[in-house]
């Protein structure tokens, strides 16, 4: 009973986890490989990490306290709303837009863009990493 409930619990598991697709892949290993230029201890990316700096608040580049939920929401598979612009915010999350974390480009941009917008600077190789890892399994 036990062998087929720890079997069942893995298969889950797996079904739940996301891809990222070929281009993304390759930009996320230029992430792990840069990230392990500048920490040689570092070992892989991690959604826990990547979600404390989603989630986390900090005086962003207008001087007002946000966060990436500020604008993103604590349900990513929810549409959001931009604080400054008030414009809709598709659904971050790929499991319910599948469009998300498919264009290298376009993370890029917006991942420069929200970084400075809430940290007032550039993220990190590990902080992207971080948190695009989280992201794709939202």
């Amino acid at each position: 009973m036990k062998k087929i409930f720890l079997t069942l619990s893995c298969s889950a598991v797996v079904l739940l986890a996301q891809e990222f697709n070929a281009p993304m892949q390759a930009y996320m290993n230029e992430l792990a490989k840069e990230a392990k230029t500048q920490n040689a201890s570092f070992e892989r990316f991690d959604a826990k990490r990547g979600e404390r700096i989603f989630t986390s608040k900090h005086v962003g580049k207008k001087g007002q306290e946000m966060a990436c939920t500020s604008c993103h929401t604590v349900n990513l598979k929810q549409s959001g709303s931009n604080l400054n612009t008030n414009k809709t915010i598709a659904p971050l999350a790929p499991s319910a837009n599948k469009a998300r974390l498919t264009d290298v480009a376009e993370v890029q941009k917006w991942l420069r863009r929200n970084f400075n917008d809430v940290y007032h600077r550039e993220g990190s190789a590990l902080e992207k990493g971080d948190v695009l890892t989280y992201l794709i399994n939202q």
